[in-house]
């Protein structure tokens, strides 16, 4: 009996394909880095959760609004977190429980002070862009009912005013986007919000 050796063809790797290669597996990479979330930020009362219903069923996404999400976890409501743990402590829990978010072809509508939490400002951005809901403070007083069962968090002697100055600085340090709303109905800020999001695909 007589062994005939096979032999196997040679694939060679010239530096054309090597480029190649490299360059699909960067675009590959690039694909899972895209950014497919919508993350809304700004004051209390400025409408995040309205317009991320609105805009969700606009783009055919999944709607999630992470206030729900921390009263869930706690089984209490967010002013009830904030009387009996203290405000420190309800920050944190907030932190927490956005930094810990997973979802994909979804607006998330976050609390007013989600910006106090870096941790979580990190992970938003990561998988999301990030759109700033601003309006004045004349609106949001006007728009703004009772502050201690919204939840809003308060510190000793601090005015609706002070909050606002402290907050509009962290809200424009973290936008990707800003969208003025002022005078504008639920359907121009979704539009604007929509199109902002469409031109960076």
């Amino acid at each position: 009996m007589s062994w005939r050796l096979q032999k196997k063809p040679l694939t060679i790797w010239s530096s054309e394909r090597i480029k190649a290669e490299e360059a699909f597996d960067n675009l590959d990479y690039e694909r899972k880095k895209v950014k497919d979330n919508i993350v809304l930020i700004g004051m209390p009362g400025c409408g995040k959760s309205t317009v991320g219903i609105v805009l969700a069923k606009a783009l055919g996404y999944q709607f999630l609004d992470s206030d729900l999400l921390i009263q869930n976890r706690e089984k209490r409501l967010l002013c009830e977190i904030i009387e009996q743990e203290g405000l420190d402590r309800f920050n944190q829990i907030e932190e927490e429980v956005n930094a810990s978010i997973q979802a994909e072809r979804t607006v998330i509508a976050t609390g007013g002070s989600v910006v106090y939490g870096p941790s979580a400002m990190e992970h938003l951005k990561e998988i999301g862009t990030v759109v700033y809901m601003k309006l004045s403070l004349p609106a949001v007083q006007e728009r703004l009912g009772d502050l201690t069962r919204r939840g809003v968090s308060f510190r000793p002697n601090q005015t609706l005013s002070d909050l606002y100055e402290e907050r509009i600085p962290l809200y424009e340090k973290y936008a990707d986007h800003i969208v003025d709303e002022e005078g504008m109905d639920i359907r121009r800020v979704v539009r604007k919000i929509t199109q902002i999001f469409e031109q960076q695909k």
